[in-house]
């Protein structure tokens, strides 16, 4: 059997095309991968090889029919539990959830299929999807393919996992605080958190969510290439009137200025030595290219991680606290304790007052982001970190919470982020950067990402680590 599942998704989808090879055969490799592949990692935690070849043979039979193929005609992806996929449990890695059905797909599941990707499984998630590592008392603990020792990242812990490992081309991811950036850099691949309104994403299984979620969680690709996250971006970014949010904007744009600012430390920010390294090499990447770089203090991004964290908190104190409660969960007991120990309760007019200064700093991003139409700066102020670190002690929370300042602090403004791998450094620990890019303007980052990742040796999909 051929190794499909080492090959990108744009590939996948022209061997589809031209006929070189099956969907059901290229399903059917990306099973079996799958089923070698996962027992070591725990990435997907609900399985569907029925219905992936089911949709596979769909595929088949448009090409038999000389059908026009949709773009990921064929290609295997995996989808977060935490969506809404039709007779499978949203369950966002919860006990309590586990039975909560979905009568129907989420938007950005709907528009997978649209695009004639095959489904092969559903990644895990931290309980409640809470925080940069993964693990819950539902489905267990997700490990990293590359070093066992370090965190998948979370909440899309599970996607970025399968993806690295060979399980599927394109993993589906959520963020309202760097959960696809984060665990793209801890597994070493490309992931886009697209501007607010982009990907149309909606629960049908639950109530609608408060403000603080609406103007910050956001669907996005992950992948193993820039292309696979363009293509996985575009089939996800289809219209979808379901979601109030959603903004026909084209995807190609008037080209801009190619002209990047380079922010190493923002605000003050600690960084090692390896993270400046590989932001210098990034810029050195996009100078070669024609850019002009500028090493800049960007606008803030401290006080918009503490009001993100306020909005977030609100809506979850009010709809979450009891669900902690009752799901008991170790690690998310721990973690939201955490969480309302940094962060104060907020009224009404703390709210209206979080909202308000928002829109300063939407405004002071958007002019600065005009000058320089991308922003280089980290993911993380650290190598991504030791697996389950934040959980040893309120000291160690604190520290992961303060290196990932990049992370927490761009939502709220609703902009677009894509974590950039850059390789690994020693002891197989990923690295990589973060570009940060004005509304709407993922093909300007794209653009940029595709430069700086041309300069890679690539290394994945890999076999997972056995110690």
């Amino acid at each position: 059997m051929t190794d499909f599942w080492r090959k990108p998704a744009t590939e996948i989808a022209q061997l589809v095309r031209i006929g070189a090879a099956s969907a059901t055969e290229i399903t059917r490799d990306a099973l079996a991968r799958l089923d070698a592949a996962n027992p070591a990692i725990n990435a997907v935690v609900q399985f569907m090889a029925e219905e992936a070849l089911a949709a596979a043979g769909e595929v088949d039979e448009a090409v038999a029919r000389g059908d026009r193929l949709p773009p990921l005609a064929g290609v295997p992806v995996t989808v977060k539990v935490n969506v809404d996929q039709q007779g499978h449990a949203t369950t966002n890695g919860l006990r309590i959830q586990k039975d909560l059905v979905a009568s129907e797909d989420s938007p950005v599941v709907a528009n997978l299929r649209k695009a004639g990707a095959v489904i092969i499984g559903r990644t895990n998630t931290p309980a409640f999807s809470l925080h940069w590592f993964c693990r819950n008392s539902l489905h267990g603990h997700t490990r990293n393919p590359l070093n066992l020792a370090i965190t998948p990242g979370g909440s899309s812990g599970g996607a970025a996992a399968a993806t690295a490992a060979g399980i599927g081309c394109i993993g589906h991811g959520t963020d309202i605080a760097g959960s696809v950036r984060y665990p793209a850099y801890a597994c070493g691949l490309h992931g886009l958190r697209p501007t607010l309104g982009r990907i149309p994403a909606v629960n049908f299984s639950g109530a609608e969510r408060h403000i603080g979620g609406q103007l910050m969680a956001v669907s996005g690709p992950l992948a193993r290439t820039i292309a696979d996250v363009k293509a996985g971006f575009e089939a996800m970014a289809r219209p979808d009137l379901r979601d109030p949010w959603w903004v026909p904007v084209p995807f190609d744009l008037p080209e801009q200025p190619r002209r990047a600012a380079l922010a190493v430390s923002p605000e003050g920010l600690k960084v090692d030595k390896p993270v400046e390294d590989a932001l210098r090499e990034a810029a050195r990447r996009l100078e070669a290219a024609g850019w002009e770089v500028e090493e800049v203090d960007c606008p803030p991004l401290k006080q918009p991680a503490e009001l993100q964290a306020r909005l977030w908190l609100a809506e979850f104190r009010r709809s979450g606290a009891a669900a902690v409660a009752k799901e008991d969960d170790p690690d998310a007991n721990f973690i939201y304790a955490q969480m309302t120990r940094r962060c104060a309760e907020i009224d009404l007019n703390g709210m209206l007052d979080t909202l308000q200064m928002r829109a300063t700093f939407v405004r002071e991003w958007q002019l600065f982001l005009e000058r320089y139409p991308v922003c280089l700066m980290p993911v993380s102020g650290e190598l991504p970190f030791k697996d389950l670190l934040d959980l040893e002690s309120p000291e160690m929370f604190d520290r992961v919470i303060e290196a990932l300042l990049p992370q927490a602090g761009l939502p709220l403004m609703g902009l677009p982020g894509l974590t950039v791998s850059m390789g690994l450094t020693s002891g197989n620990v990923p690295i990589g950067v973060q570009i940060v890019g004005g509304r709407y303007r993922e093909d300007t980052m794209l653009a940029a990402g595709e430069i700086i990742e041309a300069g890679n040796t690539p290394f994945l999909p890999v076999d997972p680590a056995t110690a």
